[in-house]
């Protein structure tokens, strides 16, 4: 990829995914997603908690206040373990992994908890019960309550048709946090998912406007930023046109890094890229760009 200029430093936190660096959460891989994050100029770096057995909460804490970073923690549930099925045994699970998770994302000194959190991640065997989206809203009324204690807010990813059958659009992400009726609720939303679902880019940013608390940016083929069709300079606009302050966080992923369960799950059957600290420092400066370029609203 050629260079890109440097930029002055967005208002914006910029953040990128410890699976651009690492496939797990051991101590050795910790330690150099932290260090790979700091030296690419981020300001948080994203655990996805599928690993958490693995995390050394106290470590992993003392690591990014070593280095100056904050972190946001995310996941999706499991098919045993959804807090929207029908079967009470498995919303019990779905609880549970919930409110462990919880208590990680604290531990590590994270305050913000985002994803799938509604749903087992995976194509569903069909549409969403209205049996299970009570049990949905009723989980995570009780969650947001117990997030609130610890000062974490809890984010609604929205995510694609093959990965959740809850939350597929904009409108689905403010019609299930209404019913949950928290203030420490918020919508997630991810290019890689709008393309997608949604007609364009800048309409479901505007819609949520102030109740947008964190943003993915990843190209339609999970490479490099700018190397494929999406219309990333729209979505820079409308965040700009809502005056969105929060974070920003690249997302990428390719199987020479993810572990080959994780790799079966994301459905990334290919090699888009073995540097990351590469793909990571040309994402930084291209969302440094993209965010400084709009006059709307800034």
């Amino acid at each position: 990829m050629t260079d890109t200029a440097p930029t002055a430093a967005p208002t914006n936190k910029l953040g990128v995914h410890a699976l651009v660096w690492v496939g797990d959460t051991s101590p050795e891989s910790v330690e150099t997603a932290v260090k790979q994050t700091a030296a690419a100029g981020y300001d948080i770096l994203e655990f996805s908690l599928h690993d958490s057995v693995n995390l050394d909460q106290r470590a992993t804490r003392e690591l990014l206040e070593a280095n100056g970073l904050g972190t946001v923690c995310s996941r999706g549930l499991a098919k045993d373990a959804d807090v929207s099925s029908e079967d009470p045994a498995v919303v019990a699970r779905g609880q549970q992994l919930l409110q462990d998770s919880l208590e990680v994302t604290a531990g590590i000194g994270g305050t913000i908890l985002t994803g799938a959190l509604y749903s087992a991640f995976g194509k569903a065997p069909g549409p969403l019960s209205k049996a299970g989206r009570d049990n949905v809203v009723g989980v995570l009324k009780e969650f947001a309550a117990e997030a609130a204690k610890v000062g974490v807010t809890l984010g609604l990813e929205v995510c694609n048709r093959y990965e959740t059958n809850v939350v597929n659009t904009a409108q689905d992400a403010l019609r299930l946090a209404d019913d949950i009726g928290s203030d420490n609720v918020m919508i997630h939303l991810d290019s890689y998912h709008m393309n997608i679902e949604e007609k364009d880019f800048a309409s479901p940013i505007i819609e949520v406007g102030d109740r947008l608390g964190y943003v993915h940016i990843g190209e339609n083929d999970r490479g490099y930023l700018g190397s494929g069709h999406l219309d990333l300079p729209a979505l820079f606009e409308a965040l700009a046109t809502i005056d969105y302050r929060g974070a920003v966080t690249f997302e990428s992923f390719s199987s020479a890094v993810l572990s080959p369960g994780l790799s079966n799950d994301l459905a990334i059957w290919r090699n888009l890229w073995d540097d990351g600290f590469d793909l990571a420092t040309h994402a930084r400066e291209f969302m440094a760009a993209g965010l400084a370029a709009p006059t709307t609203g800034r």
